[in-house]
């Protein structure tokens, strides 16, 4: 039960932490999802969610951050290494169901795993 857990921990939250991400991260993009990583800097992968209100209104938002971090919580385990990704929505993403977004989050982690950045920033 514990393996599966999502805590405090495991959330990118400060302003500092997305800047970072998004400056020295690499970034890999579907028709739905915009993700940026890099090498985390704790002891585990973290991730953090961007929805701007061009997506939807706050219930779709809302919604899509529930699926974003449901989609981690159950496959965190596949990811290798200690990352910090940051996920951001497109306005596409509103319209997916639960099946259709855990898809296209599957093919953008799948790729994180192939497109690793080979260095931290500096």
């Amino acid at each position: 039960m514990r393996f599966f857990s999502f805590t405090k921990a495991d959330r990118i939250l400060k302003r500092s932490e997305f800047i970072y991400i998004s400056r020295c991260g690499k970034k890999l993009q579907d028709r739905h999802f915009i993700v940026t990583f890099c090498p985390g800097r704790t002891e585990r992968t973290r991730l953090g969610i961007t929805v701007t209100r061009k997506v939807g209104d706050a219930a779709t938002r809302n919604r899509i951050k529930r699926l974003s971090r449901e989609y981690f919580r159950l496959n965190r385990h596949k990811i290798t290494g200690k990352w910090d990704i940051n996920i951001i929505p497109k306005k596409a993403a509103a319209d997916l169901t639960s099946d259709q977004a855990f898809l296209a989050l599957q093919s953008v982690f799948n790729r994180i795993e192939e497109d690793r950045p080979l260095k931290d920033c500096l």
